[in-house]
């Protein structure tokens, strides 16, 4: 199993909500979120955040391009520190 830093478990979380590790990385991301109250609070803050947005009415909902932009962001940002 992987052991993952709070920097690689945050690149991560995307991939992991979406299914898209493999096993390993999985059970690695898992057990460092269950041991790192930080990195629990922004798995949580970040299901919360795909909840709220799918929730959404339609017509609310992000352009492809707006989502583009903002994750573009997000992830600038994240890489800034």
């Amino acid at each position: 199993m992987k052991r993952f830093t709070c920097d690689e478990l945050v690149e991560l979380i995307t991939a992991y909500l979406d299914g898209a590790l493999d096993r390993p990385e999985r059970a690695g991301f898992e057990a460092h979120a269950a041991t790192c109250a930080d990195c629990a609070r922004q798995l949580d803050q970040f299901r919360e955040t795909v909840r709220a947005l799918r929730e959404l009415p339609p017509e609310r909902k992000l352009s492809d391009g707006t989502r583009d932009r903002l994750m573009s962001a997000f992830r600038a940002r994240r890489h800034r520190g």
